[in-house]
C-alpha cells in the first residue's frame, strides 16, 4: 500500500499541476486558431493571446464554404483517406499473415527485403518518374499507391499476429477453413486492436499528405485539403473569389479553413481510441 506522506502527495500534486499545464500548452495552438475563426477583422488586429472569439462572427466560415474548391478538396481528401487507409490496412495484413509461417518458401529473404526498404530507397526523383510512367500524374492514385505499404507497418502487425495461438488456424483447419477463409474470418476479427491502430496511422497521414500532393497533383480540381489550405495560407484562394475580403480578415479565414481541415480527424479518433492503446503496445514488445 502506498505511503500517504506529505512527499508522495507533494509528488502527486506536482505531478498533477505539470500534466495540466503541459495539456493546456499543447491545446492552446488549436483553441488559438477556433477564436480566431470566429473573430471579426477588428478583433484579429489587436493580436495578443486569444482567451476566446472577439466579437463573434460566422463570417470567416462563410467566406470559405462560399468557395467550390473547399468541398472539392474535401471529396478528394475523403477519397484518398477512406480509399487509402483501407487498402494500406488490407495489403498490410495480407502481407504479415503469410511471413508469420516458418513453412513458406523464402520467408526470410522476403522479410530481409521488406526490412531493407526501411534503410535504401530510390529518391524521390525515381519515384516521380515511376508515377509518372504509370500514367497517376494529376490523379488520386498518386497518393495512394506509392507507398501502400510500410515495411514498420508490417513488422507491428507481424509481431501482433505471433501472439494468436496456432491453435485456433489448426481447428480451422480440421473444420474445413481454407487459408482465405481462415485469414478473413478468424485472423482479422481477432487482430482489431492493431488493425485500428495502423488504420489511424494511415488515415491521419493520408489526409495530411502534402508534399505528395505537391509534387503529382497540378489540377486545382484534384487538390486535397493541404493544397488548398497552402493557397488559402498564401492569399491565392478564396480572398481572391470573393471580392469582398479585406487583408484584416484574412488570417480569420486561414484559421476558419485550418479548423474545417481537421474536423474530420477529431471525429474519427474517438472511435479508434479504444483499441490504439492496446495496439501500439502488444504489436510492439511481441517478438
Amino acid at each position: 500500500m502506498r505511503n500517504n506522506t506529505m512527499g508522495s502527495r507533494l509528488f502527486d500534486w506536482g505531478n498533477a499541476i505539470f500534466l495540466i499545464l503541459f495539456c493546456l500548452i499543447t491545446f492552446y495552438p488549436l483553441w488559438h486558431e477556433i477564436s480566431i475563426s470566429f473573430s471579426s477583422s477588428a478583433g484579429v488586429l489587436k493580436g495578443g493571446l486569444f482567451l476566446g472569439p472577439r466579437e463573434f462572427t460566422l463570417g470567416a466560415y462563410e467566406s470559405v464554404f462560399k468557395s467550390s474548391f473547399i468541398w472539392l478538396a474535401y471529396r478528394n481528401s475523403i477519397i484518398v483517406a477512406v480509399a487509402g487507409t483501407f487498402l494500406h490496412v488490407l495489403l498490410t495484413a495480407m502481407t504479415a499473415y503469410p511471413l508469420n509461417r516458418s513453412n513458406l518458401p523464402g520467408v526470410k529473404f522476403i522479410t530481409f527485403l521488406i526490412i531493407f526498404t526501411m534503410l535504401f530507397g530510390g529518391g524521390m526523383i525515381p519515384t516521380y518518374l515511376l508515377v509518372k510512367n504509370l500514367g497517376m500524374i494529376n490523379s488520386l492514385w498518386a497518393l495512394i499507391i506509392p507507398g501502400m505499404i510500410s515495411a514498420f507497418n508490417v513488422i507491428v502487425m507481424q509481431s501482433f499476429m505471433r501472439g494468436i495461438p496456432t491453435e485456433i488456424e489448426e481447428s480451422a483447419t480440421i473444420d474445413g477453413a481454407g487459408p482465405l477463409r481462415t485469414f478473413f474470418q478468424i485472423i482479422l476479427p481477432l487482430c482489431k486492436p492493431v488493425l485500428a491502430t495502423i488504420a489511424l496511422w494511415e488515415c491521419v497521414g493520408l489526409w495530411n499528405n502534402f508534399m505528395q500532393a505537391l509534387i503529382y497533383l497540378n489540377d486545382k480540381s484534384q487538390y486535397t485539403l493541404p493544397l488548398l489550405l497552402r493557397e488559402i495560407i498564401a492569399g491565392q484562394q478564396l480572398v481572391a473569389e470573393t471580392g469582398q475580403m479585406t487583408d484584416s480578415a484574412t488570417e480569420s479565414v486561414i484559421a476558419a479553413a485550418i479548423v474545417v481541415s481537421i474536423i474530420p480527424i477529431m471525429c474519427t479518433y474517438p472511435f479508434l481510441q479504444k483499441y490504439f492503446i492496446k495496439g501500439t503496445t502488444l504489436g510492439a514488445v511481441k517478438s
